[in-house]
């Protein structure tokens, strides 16, 4: 009989990293970049004006010696990577509250911090959520709170995917705010770039399907959710954000047709991500100022 793995709570139990300061002078060139990606046609935001909410994810980016990367595509080792063995790792929500905006071509810090540390019982096993609370400053005063809730467990579990891939079905939602995509491993592969996401789910096909049970290349979650916020950014853009949050539920793959699809009402909108597969790849939900 097999042995029993330790709990996952055992790995963590004196594991208590202190937080770290980060700056960045906050240049136009993401902003211009994620723009072009998202084929806008012009820049979202220029020198002065207002970081659009969760944009400032193309800031603050840490690159890695490759010597440093794990077989597939992510650090081997981090500050805030909990020390468990074969670790998986998966970006599971979020919340953000942002008393002013940030604003481009500012310089800026980021303190990051532990937050929680939470062990909770999944349909294949253990999971590990860590919660990292990250502080932005500017001109000396915080500006945005953000915390990020990453889900890990120790080796592979077995997820439930499509076999095959209906890249021909649309969704046809009839919520009154509607953003269409479809993700291509170009697109994928350029917002990899502009976040420095070597995780190789998004832009090695052989290795998704033979290593990681994926049917075709992942959709990045922070995507879905930036294509959520692009909702408000585009419908109602004199209505400034003061607080979101997100979930990520299920992965969307490369190919599929997607709509971002969002209800508005009373100062605040309900947000989803949508395939022909699932009504609620990603939620989210904004209030406004």
């Amino acid at each position: 009989m097999p042995a029993t793995p330790p709990p996952l709570e055992s790995y963590v139990e004196s594991w208590t990293p202190g937080p770290i300061m980060a700056e960045d002078p906050l240049p136009t060139g993401p902003v211009e970049a994620f723009s072009a990606l998202l084929d806008l046609p012009g820049t979202a935001a220029g020198a002065g004006d207002p970081v659009p909410p969760l944009w400032h994810w193309f800031y603050f980016l840490t690159w890695p010696a490759q010597r440093d990367l794990g077989a597939d595509g992510h650090p081997s080792h981090g500050h805030f990577l909990p020390p468990l063995p074969g670790r998986q790792r998966m970006w599971a929500g979020g919340r953000c509250e942002i008393t002013e905006p940030l604003r481009l071509g500012e310089p800026a810090e980021r303190v990051s911090s532990l937050g929680s540390i939470t062990v909770k019982e999944g349909r294949t096993g253990e999971m590990l959520f860590v919660t990292e609370r990250r502080e932005f400053r500017q001109r000396g005063r915080i500006r945005l709170v953000e915390e990020q809730d990453i889900v890990y467990r120790s080796g592979r579990g077995a997820g439930r995917h499509p076999v095959a891939l209906d890249e021909s079905a649309v969704p046809r939602p009839a919520d009154p705010w509607r953003l269409q995509s479809r993700p291509d491993p170009a697109l994928l592969f350029r917002f990899s770039a502009l976040t420095a996401n070597a995780h190789r789910i998004h832009y090695d096909t052989p290795y998704v399907q033979r290593a990681e049970g994926y049917p075709g290349l992942v959709v990045h979650g922070p995507l879905l959710a930036l294509l959520m916020l692009e909702l408000p950014r585009r419908h109602s853009p004199d209505a400034r954000v003061r607080s979101l949050s997100y979930r990520l539920r299920r992965p969307v793959f490369s190919g599929e047709h997607l709509a971002a699809c969002g209800v508005p009402s009373d100062g605040r909108a309900e947000l989803r991500v949508a395939t022909h597969r699932e009504d609620q790849h990603a939620t989210a939900e904004v209030t406004f100022a």
